[in-house]
């Protein structure tokens, strides 16, 4: 009985583990097969469409970063090398003019944080004292001095230049920084056009008042800061001040070769003195002295390009930084500078002719402006009860005399320092 039981155990092992294929319909399989297929193709077809734009993003992230790189690297290059020595200058004193915004006030800033005692001449008393309070809070530095010197009057020159000698027995830098550009036609106080005024003729006269202390102070240097401008510049010997003709550019042109002109004659002139004159190209510096040449409506327009694209006032004064600071060129002098290395000039800014015949002629201009303001006006005279005047000749003393009425006391003098007349005309009316 067992046996049987055993015989149905296994007989039925054998059906329920049938591993036989199972037989599907045809067109069933062929259906699946299809709809497999037809699935697979709109999946390549979607990655193709998705892959397509996702390309295009790539391509145009790619553009926006190279030309972002390509910009940066542009703006490196424009904003040009820095003076990287950290030497200091503690004590030294240092006039720098038009100081109270762009690259003079980056200069400023520089050299008071190298210890320099620094004289801050500019036209505007008050502007300068919120530049030196600034820079005070910067740099911690309080040996800095707010003085007042407006360069469109020969009068103010000599009235700073006067001041400082009172101040100061030594003047170890001197960096003519100031100018004006392209204004409108314009004359100076004592009736200069304006550029060759301030830019040529102020700079000349007061390096010249402050030159025997600068020779006391050697080893010492003058700065001139120039512009490669110069290149489209000529000096009008028939018409140095305009008059005949009135171009703004040309007459900035005309005052920026001057500037080139008067450094290289003063730097031949001081040659074994000690002293040293180099003149600069600051580059083309975002600051306050292009106003003139554009209107202010373009002027919003250009400001966020200019901002990239023009060097910023810190950058500009890297070169006169490195002419004033640089223990190297301590003996280098008559040469003309642009981004912290010395550069070739034209010729005509290196014609000993031109330098000396302007050199003359700038003499003769402050000189007449000097005597006609020694010549008194009598009808002024004779409206004051008082009047002194500074007179340097016999002969201007002599007029005076001749011009003057019977009921006019006059008194004669030398000044304290001995080298000058003064005359006191008194009205008794």
């Amino acid at each position: 009985m067992s046996d049987g039981i055993e015989q149905f155990i296994v007989n039925f092992s054998n059906e329920t583990t049938d591993t036989s294929p199972i037989i599907t319909m045809g067109g069933e399989d062929n259906n699946n097969n299809g709809i497999n297929g037809s699935l697979n193709e709109n999946d390549n077809n979607d990655k193709a469409v998705l892959s397509a734009p996702a390309e295009w993003i790539l391509i145009v992230i790619g553009i926006i970063v190279g030309f972002v790189i390509i910009v940066f690297i542009i703006r490196k290059i424009i904003q040009g090398p820095s003076y990287w020595k950290n030497n200091r200058i503690d004590d030294k004193v240092v006039i720098v003019t038009g100081c109270n915004t762009g690259i003079g006030k980056e200069t400023v800033l520089e050299l008071a944080k190298r210890g320099a005692k620094i004289y801050m001449a500019c036209r505007d008393p008050i502007r300068c004292e919120a530049a030196r309070l600034e820079i005070i809070e910067k740099t911690k530095n309080e040996k800095i001095f707010n003085r007042t010197l407006d360069l469109s009057s020969l009068d103010s020159v000599r009235k700073f230049a006067d001041t400082f000698h009172k101040e100061e027995n030594r003047l170890d830098i001197l960096i003519n920084n100031a100018g004006v550009m392209a204004c409108p036609h314009m004359l100076t106080k004592d009736g200069f056009e304006m550029q060759i005024g301030t830019n040529h003729l102020a700079h000349f006269l007061l390096t010249n008042l402050l030159l025997d202390t600068i020779k006391a102070s050697a080893p010492s240097r003058i700065v001139v800061v120039a512009s490669g401008i110069y290149l489209w510049g000529r000096i009008k010997k028939d018409d140095l001040m305009s008059e005949k003709s009135y171009a703004k550019i040309e007459a900035y042109c005309q005052s920026k070769l001057a500037n080139i002109l008067f450094s290289k004659h003063l730097a031949s002139k001081l040659e074994g003195t000690g002293v040293t004159v180099n003149c600069c190209h600051p580059g083309v510096v975002k600051t306050e002295l292009g106003r003139h040449l554009i209107k202010n409506k373009t002027k919003a327009f250009l400001n966020p390009i200019a901002s990239y694209f023009l060097k910023s006032p810190r950058a500009g004064a890297q070169t006169q930084l490195r002419l004033a600071l640089d223990p190297s060129l301590e003996k280098t002098s008559g040469y003309f500078y642009l981004d912290c290395i010395r550069a070739p000039v034209l010729p005509k800014a290196k014609d000993k002719e031109m330098m000396e015949w302007l050199w003359n002629k700038s003499e003769e201009l402050i000189e007449s402006v000097q005597k006609n303001n020694n010549k008194m006006n009598i009808e002024e005279v004779n409206n004051k009860k008082e009047t002194t005047m500074t007179l340097e000749t016999a002969d201007e003393i002599k007029e005076i005399k001749e011009n003057t009425e019977e009921n006019e006391n006059i008194e004669v003098d030398k000044n304290k320092n001995g080298d000058a007349i003064v005359i006191e005309v008194t009205n008794e009316k």
